[in-house]
């Protein structure tokens, strides 16, 4: 896998608050259409996919939220912050008191903008790990699982996985502004927020957006 260096995320973000976590510093895309080409070019291909991990998603900054106003939920817990993106959920997790974080994601530039994130909050105790979903789940006692059902194909991927850490012990917790692939009915809602939706499109204004943190049962 291609190793990014951190001097790449920093030259090509800014540090922002987050409007639901105001508690967490996060570099997002000063501009996305130019990071977007500065990662075609860092690779040296025209075909990377669009850089997720620079925007705080509606999804994530709720789970964030949430465990940042429950810490007894994660503390003394090892956690699993499935498709990471920017780091925003780990890091709430350790400042909630987790052991330990795993965040997975399988785009090497969020894997590095994991780590510059974490090193910018003082959160120490988070290891970037690339794709999970093909194993079975690690030993953890609590999966965060922001903004994963974007789409039907990686839906079928997560679900199982996550059912699976479920019928494991673990506590699984899913991020999700509405999307469409998200089996609600098999879900339990634990709190509501409205975030300011800042997705990394060039097209789509700044929106707020009714995001759900659900439970696994």
């Amino acid at each position: 896998m291609l190793t990014v260096p951190p001097e790449f995320v920093r030259a090509h973000t800014r540090p922002v608050r987050p409007a639901l976590v105001p508690e967490v510093e996060l570099l997002v895309a000063a501009d996305v259409v130019a990071l977007w080409e500065a990662m075609e070019t860092e690779l040296g291909r025209t075909s990377t996919d669009p850089p997720f991990w620079a925007a705080a998603w509606p999804g994530g900054q709720a789970l964030a939220r949430y465990v940042l106003d429950h810490p007894e939920l994660v503390a003394g817990r090892r956690v699993l912050d499935l498709g990471a993106g920017s780091g925003l959920v780990s890091v709430a997790a350790i400042r909630a008191g987790a052991a330990a974080v795993l965040a997975s994601d399988v785009d090497p530039f969020a894997l590095t903008a994991v780590a510059v994130n974490a090193e910018l909050n003082g959160t120490a105790g988070i290891t970037p790990v690339g794709d999970v979903l093909g194993d079975g789940p690690p030993d953890v006692g609590l999966v965060l699982a922001g903004d994963v059902c974007y789409d039907r194909e990686m839906t079928d991927r997560v679900l199982p996985f996550l059912a699976a850490a479920r019928a494991g012990g673990a506590v699984v917790l899913i991020g999700d502004p509405g999307r469409i692939y998200l089996p609600e009915d098999r879900l339990i809602a634990l709190a509501v927020y409205d975030v300011p939706d800042t997705e990394p499109s060039p097209t789509q204004p700044t929106s707020v957006r009714r995001t759900t943190v659900w439970r696994l049962p």
